[in-house]
């Protein structure tokens, strides 16, 4: 991918289609149209796209939570088109939807991750997110989830 050549907007349901086809590709339990719908209401400004050329080549899902003690962003769903994965998009996705919960005061930003996704636990790991904890039978399938935090330091 070229330099400067990658744009990150945010995500509209117009950009639906094409956030489908990088979910059926890297998920074997994608998101139903109707559940990005509803992600992109409900958290219009943490949802978000890297496009090159008018294609989407990643994109990323996140809201804010506040407990009442604190307000964390929360990674729902991350993915980058397999041909374009290890290009740095999904950096740029993470970066962007980190600078996005900060705006809301967000203090730190939370994922969860299959215990199988090596890959994925590598990535996270070296943009700075710890794992916390593990959730027994997280996913359909009944896998495990690794809980991973990462917190800002202001």
């Amino acid at each position: 991918m070229q330099e400067g050549s990658l744009r990150i907007r945010k995500m509209t349901p117009v950009d639906i289609m094409g956030v489908q086809w990088i979910e059926r590709s890297s998920f074997p339990d994608p998101w139903a149209r109707e559940t990005l719908e509803e992600a992109i209401a409900t958290f219009a400004d943490t949802v978000f796209i890297a496009e090159s050329l008018g294609t989407i080549k990643g994109y990323i899902i996140c809201g804010v939570e506040n407990t009442g003690e604190e307000r964390y962003g929360h990674i729902c769903s991350l993915a980058v088109a397999p041909d374009k994965r290890n290009s740095g998009i999904g950096t740029a996705l993470v970066k962007r939807a980190e600078q996005a919960v900060m705006v809301q005061k967000a203090t730190a930003m939370q994922l969860e991750v299959r215990v199988s996704n090596t890959g994925a636990i590598q990535f996270y790991t070296k943009l700075g997110y710890e794992p916390v904890f593990q959730i027994c039978g997280y996913y359909a399938d009944t896998e495990d989830a690794i809980v991973m935090m990462r917190w800002f330091r202001f």
